[in-house]
């Protein structure tokens, strides 16, 4: 089976999986929890690799346990009805121990501060930003914030794919850390975004009973545009990583896509972004 044929298989396969598991509400969406935590510490695994190549860097057992305390604390904050600020205090915990564990192993510290750099690095873009799909769990309405998230982040990455075949032979390569992307994929993958956020806009409502996105229809415009905008940018910035390191992929977990890390990239960068978006346009309280 060809690349773009397992690509499309996981298109039509695990995201629809993913879908469904939000759509499972029980004990405050345990099973995204789960999906979260398991994809965090696979994703950190693959990125300490990546990052291990070129730099110094902390044992990989003590950097995923610190990297998987972050999302084990989304669970629970969401199965004991804990504040989400423990996610927080959980994170600076985190730092504080990378920087004590350096300070008391070190035998040498001439790579003292890629070290602590680089793990501290693992546990905020694999652990910290991925608690921020834990925190929308408390949203009101979590269920279909969730999904819509996940769906700005999905129907951009295939739409910038899907435009880039049909429209972006001729160019290419104005971005040099990824020179097969395309401004007709970009504006592809944008497009998809925003008609993600205006599907949610007028159809929810109608159909389902239900407002997620209100107020004035430019909020949800701006909200797509930036949407896309943020999966577009964190899909790049793996891409710099994996070209620090010299390697083509995060690693060889899902056909066609490659490591996990290579899957939730978009996710990762996004999530934060959509948070505070919907605190600031949408009648979510912070």
């Amino acid at each position: 089976m060809n690349k773009v044929a397992q690509r499309l298989l996981v298109f039509f396969l695990g995201i629809p999986f993913v879908i469904a598991l939000v759509w499972l509400p029980y004990c405050n969406h345990i099973a995204m929890h789960i999906l979260a935590f398991c994809a965090s510490i696979l994703a950190a695994r693959e990125l300490h690799t990546m990052l291990g190549s070129k730099f110094g860097i902390q044992p990989k057992a003590f950097v995923l346990v610190l990297d998987g305390l972050l999302p084990l604390m989304g669970i629970l904050c969401a199965l004991l009805g804990w504040e989400q600020k423990f996610i927080d205090f959980t994170f600076i915990a985190a730092l504080l121990i990378i920087m004590a564990y350096e300070t008391v192993t070190a035998q040498s510290f001439e790579q003292s501060n890629s070290r602590i750099i680089t793990s501290a690095f693992i546990v905020l873009y694999c652990g910290y930003f991925f608690t921020f799909v834990s925190k929308m769990t408390l949203f009101p309405n979590a269920t279909y914030y969730i999904a819509f998230f996940l769906l700005f982040v999905f129907m951009c990455d295939s739409l910038a794919w899907f435009f880039g075949v049909l429209f972006g032979k001729n160019n290419k390569g104005f971005i040099k850390a990824s020179p097969n992307k395309s401004i007709a994929g970009f504006c592809g993958g944008i497009f998809g975004s925003v008609l993600v956020g205006l599907a949610g806009y007028y159809l929810v409502p109608k159909y389902c009973n239900v407002v997620i996105f209100d107020g004035a229809v430019w909020k949800i415009i701006v909200t797509g545009i930036i949407m896309g905008l943020s999966a577009i940018i964190g899909d790049l910035t793996e891409s710099v990583l994996k070209r620090s390191a010299e390697v083509k992929d995060s690693g060889n977990l899902i056909p066609g896509r490659g490591g996990m890390l290579d899957c939730v990239d978009s996710i990762v960068f996004s999530a934060p972004i959509f948070y505070w978006l919907v605190h600031t346009f949408f009648t979510v309280a912070w």
